[in-house]
């Protein structure tokens, strides 16, 4: 469902210029460009107008989503509880992962039942659906990875929104402990999904490990298969697993690897890319824009709070000296 941006809501009392008495007031080009019929702005337009002449910043089509990433490997306590309640804040319409949402690297199904409920209880704070993508962490042996189809079915899945196709892939697949491999199944799924979705606006590409920061072992884990497949649509891969933000520009396309949201870092800031982080994205058009969204840099209204100011106390009124 889509927002109403808070301001337009806020000068909703007045009228569209023309509307009363059956009489359209003169209008300059700056009041043109917010001010038409099926505007949800409603404001009086006159000659001149305290506003620019930009369209409204707002679009049927267009859509914000969040990313969060690693949160494990060196778990920092407390860090993804403060971005669920930030991302709450921020209000995008769904939340994606790349993966290591637990600790992981166990075979004892008690181990891992309590590492998930853990983790779940903390999403049952976030207001806005959140999609699953497996790590290393996640899916780190067989038992594990019995306990994610256990609990959520598929480790690799699309959907599409607003005419743009997420992908979520599955970089454990199986999991054996190499850098990453895709499955010839997920290989062979990746190209019929494409295939079904030749004309999407854009498409996204999550998966944890960045598959483009290991060139001696990329030719023999099925990635170049899915890249060959995806071919010259638009598109932007995001992954996480090093814990340190960078982009890369392969074959045109922005290969994106965030830092961490609670994982491990020495949080040397964003020099190295080293921070904790989500991902804003906004489906403008036909065109994401990306912005890092630093979470010591989120606060919510009650940041600084104060006493109401008081008027002083007026002075009292000198008394007559006494005879």
């Amino acid at each position: 469902m889509k927002r109403t941006v808070p301001w337009l809501a806020a000068v909703g009392f007045a009228l569209l210029a023309g509307i009363a008495a059956g009489k359209r007031a003169p209008q300059t080009a700056e009041a043109t460009a917010v001010a038409t019929a099926d505007s949800p702005l409603k404001v009086a337009v006159e000659d001149r107008n305290p506003w620019t002449s930009q369209p409204l910043n707002r679009s049927p089509r267009d859509f914000q989503f969040a990313v969060v990433t690693d949160r494990t490997g060196g778990r920092r306590p407390g860090i993804f509880t403060q971005a669920v309640r930030k991302l709450n804040l921020l209000q995008p319409e769904f939340v994606m992962s790349v993966g290591d949402l637990i600790e992981g690297y166990s075979e004892d199904p008690a181990q891992i039942a309590i590492e998930w409920s853990e983790f779940q209880s903390k999403l049952a704070q976030l207001d806005m659906p959140f999609f699953y993508t497996p790590g290393n962490h996640d899916l780190s042996n067989p038992k594990m990875l019995e306990t994610w189809q256990t609990k959520f079915g598929r480790t690799y899945y699309e959907f599409l929104y607003e005419d743009t196709l997420f992908l979520v892939l599955n970089t454990e697949d199986p999991p054996r402990g190499e850098p990453y491999r895709f499955g010839e199944a997920q290989q062979q799924w990746v190209r019929e999904v494409l295939q079904r979705h030749p004309q999407v606006r854009w498409t996204f590409v999550f998966l944890h490990k960045p598959v483009w920061m290991y060139p001696d072992e990329i030719d023999s884990t099925g990635w170049p298969a899915i890249e060959q497949a995806l071919g010259d649509r638009n598109y932007t891969v995001i992954a996480g697993h090093i814990h340190r933000y960078a982009r890369v520009v392969r074959k045109g396309r922005d290969y994106i690897m965030l830092a961490t949201t609670g994982g491990g870092s020495q949080l040397r800031g964003k020099e190295v890319g080293e921070f904790d982080q989500v991902l804003w994205i906004t489906m403008k058009g036909n065109t994401p824009i990306l912005a890092n969204v630093l979470l010591d840099g989120i606060e919510d209204k009650d940041f600084i709070t104060i006493a109401e100011p008081k008027p002083k106390p007026k002075p009292a009124a000198a008394q007559p000296a006494a005879k």
